[in-house]
């Protein structure tokens, strides 16, 4: 696949960097209407997304340079070419996570309740984001033939796309758009319940999301390693336990005990 996606006098915009703006953009506004709901301040809420964003592409940056160390140690000012691929997603889930937390204990704001409010539009950016990854060529699986990714009810185009040097590749990027999307879908449908508590959509994202991460990531080639086991199936277990004990100690709480669509639940208690 062509990475760019036009050029201007010289000036390349890629395919990767517009899919990545494209889904920021669409996920800000999605904030923006859930936060409405509950009256918070449209200036504050757009802040946590513009710090957590830029925090949060830094961070999954650094997660990806640092367990890619022994090549960037010597390729210095290749750590800044972003627009070329190389973002772990957990690398900014953690930092933008640190950034949400600090800013909303500064601001008295409930960071659990903005946590959910936040959750359903990272997967759907994470999804549209992913189509990035297809148009680098990367972030694919093993080798395999046409005929089985046919079998697999591929779209056409993608499988064109997965022949990187007259090889095909499984295209893990589209089974986790494909799964990011279904979740968020999810995501919208579970915070209609009424007596959903305020902590249980951010806890299903991590749930959901580390659940497919782990699987899908068995079938990557280009994994991030750490002591001869895969990074991504390392994080997605420790956050699919911690958001499953999360939520079941804050449903062990009364039934009326911090409703999410309590619309008085916005600031810290």
């Amino acid at each position: 696949m062509n990475p760019i996606m036009i050029s201007i006098f010289g000036l390349e915009i890629k395919w990767y960097s517009f899919l990545i703006l494209i889904g920021i953009l669409i996920g800000i506004y999605l904030i923006l209407k859930e936060a409405k709901k509950f009256n918070l301040d449209r200036n504050e809420i757009f802040n946590i997304c513009f710090y957590a964003i830029i925090i949060g592409i830094i961070g999954a940056r650094v997660y990806y340079v640092l367990f890619n160390i022994h090549y960037y140690r010597y390729n210095l000012l290749e750590i800044f070419a972003v627009w070329n691929g190389g973002l772990a997603i957990h690398g900014g889930l953690i930092f933008g996570l640190i950034t949400i937390i600090l800013y909303c204990k500064k601001k008295h704001l409930n960071f659990m309740r903005i946590l959910d409010i936040i959750a359903p539009a990272v997967l759907l950016a994470q999804s549209i984001g992913r189509w990035g990854n297809f148009f680098n060529s990367e972030a694919h699986g093993f080798a395999t033939s046409y005929t089985y990714l046919k079998s697999l009810y591929i779209p056409e185009f993608v499988i064109k796309g997965m022949s990187i040097g007259g090889t095909y590749y499984l295209p893990t990027f589209y089974f986790e758009s494909l799964w990011c999307l279904f979740g968020f879908i999810i995501l919208l449908i579970i915070r209609r319940f009424k007596y959903i508590k305020i902590g249980t959509v951010s806890s299903i994202y991590l749930m959901w999301y580390s659940f497919g991460r782990f699987f899908i990531e068995a079938w990557r080639t280009d994994s991030l390693m750490l002591a001869g086991f895969k990074v991504a199936q390392i994080v997605s277990v420790i956050a699919f336990v911690s958001s499953l004990i999360y939520l079941i100690y804050i449903y062990s709480k009364g039934k009326y005990y911090n409703l999410y669509n309590d619309i008085n639940k916005g600031r810290s208690s």
